[in-house]
């Protein structure tokens, strides 16, 4: 029965061998669409006065059909579709097009989750999956490259690790995910070999090329994904799993039928075996927990977290990783390096293909891209949108949802599609840079972080000061919590009785003419205020004594204050504030608590964010959804619907009172002239837009239209920065890798290969490059030697194999990988070339 077994197998490896090459020669190979006019290299357009926005005009419109939008953005009717595009068919059209272009987007994954509850489930039937081993055995038996491309025509990346495709560690970790690829690539007779060994060993037996147990057939039960390429990914799984012995039970489910079983339901009930998974992921600057959410029953509360059994090593190494237990970069690479293979050995998820989506957009339009989230989730979006080679002009934007949810700066809308338009009108004090993850300054000066000695934090950009102090301790005229009766902050002196150290400090430093230059869409001047607003709202909408009290705040403010140690304002002229932390990030860009008044779902002015607290205090209205519900009020929606009659009843309220919140804390820093103005301007401007919605960003919101789905944004004519701020973000910078050298390497004799690096055909600066590192395998594809590169001269590296390193080939073929990590962005590269080994 093992030879007809195997004989089986080799026809389908070969069958699948055929399938990929075949599929090789269908691979949808994009021309190169390569924006000349400007670089992160070379801006080479002609400088201008002009501030803010490159558009005049931008128009978002609901569209719910990619092929539709395809097709309007052909015609010119549309400039962007906001949205991934993962179909085959659709992606060709646009990569085919000549009128269009598009961005690539990382940001999603398939993979099999897996029950490996028991090794019986309740009622007495084997779970082959509780094995560690024959789960392990899975990743030989997937061929992660067919899926990539014969079932997803090339719109995948294969993938073996729980690391993100946008990830820092994905760049960090580069070379040892290489050598776990080439480990497990596909081999689906050792695969059969192995699980066989297994099952024998559990008490199974092959009865007519089926496997049995008790004398009853082993079926495993997948349930399969209908709404994506995960039902033929689910399909060709099935048949492997067919073809090594099991009977296989296909269940094709929706998300919503899926959802209740293999979330809800107990494992050890054995109603489900396998799960067609999907994830999304945002550009990671640390994904060392990923080993803990996705193995350890910590990750999850459901059923089936609580289910997992990782070995005591596996479990340590995910602790360590999670809670920062290390003290040095080269002890978290190695906690990193043992969690990778562990994971491997342990595959209660076994992962497929990273998805390359892609949003498309005419040729003629230049924005930002984030890697993870596209052109909707690219903060610099506003930023950098324009037509190339003209300055103003409109532009449409077109995605499956608009104002979906209410829009309100403290508890509105959260939909990607809302937040888009909402981020063009507003800002924040940092930039998130869409291509590493990092942040730089936007409306900051500069920052100063002091670290706890011991914790591992490092800074890679120039615009913060990191230093070291054996101790941080928290001043007693910090502010640490609030009074909602008194309506004043609660320093440190009075709230302890013992002095507080903290983790961490951070000291940011905001531009001397702040207050000057940064006006709100409505003409009033940037304030203390709107600062102090900010963080009185930090805490009073969790305490029960508050007249704005809300209960769906409580959690997130108790997990907040578990790590909140305190903040100080050193000087308000120039706004120089001090924040006191014991929760910190790896990088010292990340670590950064500003106090800017950027809300959860949009930037808020004080006088704005008043209507909404009096709408509360008066039982009309409330900034949360949970709120709304429980008081039966409206959600608070600043730019249409009923909201509208209700805030502008409150504006005359406010402005016949001139009125300010909190009088006790903000009268210290709000005058009764600044509130005068504000309710003025306020009052204009509603009057002449129709809605309430205000920020400073480069556009504001000119009008909403519900019914017609549609809103117009205009540029304001008073942002204060230049246009070419973040000019740098027109193209992402993925270096493009080639690798030259000779085609026979004598075996214990030097050998020499060249690398050539160039993005949008220009070298790629060696300053710009993290390393250039090599990795040899011989002709078993056994890594047999490591190393780094030599850099040249910008865009040429130089591999160099001693005759120590070429002594450990054998004769026949061998290869030679070459890893590039960028410090522009996270993507590692991989280039390699295949030699002959000769004696």
């Amino acid at each position: 029965m093992k030879v007809k077994i195997g004989l089986i197998l080799v026809l389908t490896l070969c069958l699948s061998a055929l399938l990929a090459r075949e599929s090789s020669a269908r691979e949808i190979q994009p021309p190169p669409k390569i924006n000349q006019e400007i670089t992160v290299y070379f801006p080479s357009i002609l400088r201008n006065p002009r501030n803010g926005g490159w558009l005049d005009r931008i128009t978002f419109v609901e569209e719910t059909s990619a092929d539709t939008a395809v097709t309007r953005l052909e015609n010119g009717e549309l400039d962007v579709f906001a949205y991934p595009i993962s179909d085959p068919d659709i992606v060709q059209r646009v990569i085919s097009s000549t009128e269009l272009d598009y961005d690539y987007i990382y940001g999603s994954n398939y993979e099999i989750t897996i029950n490996p509850a028991g090794p019986l489930f309740n009622d007495g039937r084997l779970n082959p999956l509780n094995d560690p081993k024959i789960r392990e055995a899975l990743n030989w038996l997937i061929d992660r490259r067919y899926i990539s491309l014969a079932l997803m025509s090339n719109l995948a990346i294969p993938k073996w690790s729980p690391i993100g495709a946008v990830s820092a560690d994905k760049a960090r970790m580069a070379e040892v995910e290489a050598q776990i690829a080439q480990t497990y690539a596909y081999d689906a007779l050792k695969a059969y070999s192995l699980i066989t060994q297994e099952m024998q060993s559990l008490g199974g037996a092959l009865v007519n090329g089926k496997w049995n147990y008790d004398g009853q057939p082993v079926i495993v039960i997948i349930l399969i994904r209908t709404e994506d390429k995960r039902k033929d990914i689910g399909d060709y799984i099935a048949n492997q799993l067919e073809v090594i012995g099991f009977t296989v039970d296909r269940q094709y489910k929706t998300n919503s039928q899926a959802r209740p079983i293999w979330m809800e339901s107990d494992p050890y009930e054995g109603i489900w075996h396998l799960y067609t998974g999907g994830w999304v992921s945002n550009l990671s600057r640390n994904d060392g927990g990923n080993f803990t959410f996705y193995y350890t029953p910590e990750g999850n509360p459901i059923p089936l977290w609580q289910a997992y059994t990782p070995t005591p090593e596996f479990h340590k190494v995910a602790d360590q990783l999670s809670t920062f237990d290390f003290a040095s970069t080269q002890e978290r690479d190695d906690l990193f390096d043992q969690a990778l293979w562990m994971a491997m050995q342990d595959s209660v998820h076994v992962w497929l293909v990273d998805l390359k989506c892609i949003t498309p957009r005419r040729f003629e339009l230049s924005v930002a891209s984030d890697l993870a989230d596209g052109v909707s989730g690219a903060q610099p979006l506003p930023y950098t949108l324009r037509r190339k080679g003209q300055m103003g002009g409109s532009a449409a934007f077109a995605q499956p949802g608009i104002m979906v949810n209410p829009w309100n700066p403290v508890a509105g809308s959260n939909w990607i599609y809302d937040q888009m338009p909402i981020r063009a009108t507003g800002e924040s004090a940092l930039m998130m840079d869409p291509y590493t993850g990092l942040t730089w300054p936007l409306r900051i000066q500069r920052a100063e972080i002091v670290v706890k000695q011991d914790l591992l934090v490092s800074k890679s950009l120039d615009w913060i000061d990191l230093s070291i102090s054996p101790e941080i301790q928290v001043p007693a005229d910090a502010w640490v919590d609030w009074d909602p009766v008194k309506q004043k902050f609660i320093t440190a002196g009075e709230k302890y009785p013992e002095t507080q150290t903290a983790n961490i400090k951070t000291t940011v430093y905001y531009p001397v003419d702040l207050f000057n230059t940064v006006k709100w869409h409505d003409g009033s001047p940037f304030s203390m205020g709107d600062f102090i607003l900010r963080m009185i709202l930090n805490f009073d909408r969790s305490k029960p004594e508050s007249a704005i009290y809300d209960e769906s705040t409580v959690a997130p403010v108790e997990a907040y204050m578990a790590h909140f140690k305190g903040l100080r304002i050193l000087s308000t002229d120039p706004l120089t504030i001090e924040t006191y932390d014991n929760e910190y990030s790896l990088d010292a860009e990340l670590c950064v608590t500003s106090w800017f008044p950027s809300y959860d779902t949009g930037e808020g002015a004080w006088h704005a964010i008043s209507l909404g607290i009096l709408g509360e205090i008066n039982n009309e209205l409330a900034f949360s959804a949970d709120k709304a519900s429980l008081k039966q009020v409206e959600w608070i929606n600043y730019i249409s619907g009923p909201s509208l009659g209700i805030l502008d009843k409150i504006l005359d309220q406010a402005f016949d009172s001139n009125y300010i919140p909190y009088l006790p804390t903000m009268g210290q820093y709000v005058t009764d002239n600044e509130a005068q103005q504000r309710w003025a301007n306020y009052q204009n401007w509603y009057d002449t837009n129709g809605h309430f919605w205000i920020g400073t960003g480069v556009y504001f919101l000119q009008e909403a239209m519900p019914l017609q789905k549609t809103l117009i944004l205009e540029r304001f004519p008073s942002y204060p920065d230049s246009l070419y701020k973040w000019s740098r973000y027109s193209g992402v910078p993925i270096p493009t890798v080639s690798l030259d050298g000779p085609t026979i390497v004598t075996i214990g004799s030097p050998a020499t290969f060249t690398t050539t690096i160039s993005f949008s055909s220009l070298p790629y600066k060696i300053s710009d490059i993290d390393r250039v590192s090599f990795l040899l395998y011989d002709a078993q594809y056994q890594m047999i030697s490591t190393g780094t590169a030599t850099a040249i001269e910008d865009g040429l590296y130089q591999v160099d194999l001693t005759a120590e390193m070429t002594g450990l080939l054998m004769p026949g073929s061998g290869i030679l990988k070459v890893v590039v990590i960028s410090k522009l962005e996270v993507i590692p590269v991989l280039s390699k070339m295949e030699f002959t080994a000769m004696p």
